[in-house]
């Protein structure tokens, strides 16, 4: 009878083992290539694309993103401070008849601050900024980087008009993130531009 004990224990730890052992593997499954995919969407094929091809490379970056930032809590944003930043947002966008550069900078620093302001990492720390921000609103990424070039001086007027609407993507989600009652916010075209500085 011992003997049938002791058998049937060694199951019980084999199965207990193998249960652990697929636990650990739906995890990393969670947390690995088609888990990071899907959690960070275009910066999983941007981060393949800046590791040379290299997917294991790239997936280690985003899963140290992950395990960095993961745990942000954004913080609430008082109905004040939004209607502030629609305010100023209101401004870029007239701002940019007369100077497109200029708005592209403001733009640029108004995002920063508004990411801040919502609890993630400073703006002086752009990078950090960025990989916190690529984990919670990976979609909406790439305007917020065309616009910090476009500050800094690249493109012409065609080129910081794009960045600055690619930009306010992420601007409106940053703004309208949190409780579900929040409304969103109105998307306001940007002037066009003609050659002779007309505007459409």
């Amino acid at each position: 009878m011992s003997t049938i004990v002791i058998v049937v224990l060694i199951a019980v730890l084999a199965l207990a083992a193998l249960a652990v052992a697929v636990r650990f593997a739906l995890r990393g499954s969670a947390t690995g290539g088609r888990g990071l995919r899907r959690r960070f969407g275009p910066e999983y094929e941007r981060a393949v694309v800046l590791h040379d091809g290299d997917r294991r490379a790239a997936e280690r970056e985003l899963a140290e993103r992950l395990k960095r930032h993961g745990s942000l809590t954004e913080r609430p944003l008082p109905p004040e401070a939004r209607e502030h930043y629609l305010v100023r947002w209101a401004g870029i966008q007239e701002q940019f008849v007369d100077s497109p550069r200029r708005a592209a900078e403001a733009a640029d620093k108004l995002v920063a601050r508004l990411a801040e302001e919502r609890g993630f990492p400073a703006a002086k720390a752009y990078e950090d900024q960025l990989a916190a921000l690529s984990v919670h609103h990976a979609g909406q990424l790439d305007g917020y980087r065309r616009v910090h070039r476009a500050a800094r001086g690249t493109g012409d007027t065609e080129e910081i008009r794009e960045a600055v609407i690619e930009a306010r993507s992420l601007f409106e989600e940053l703004l309208t993130a949190g409780p579900r009652h929040a409304q969103p916010t109105r998307r306001p075209a940007l002037p066009r531009r003609h050659a002779k500085g007309s505007v459409v």
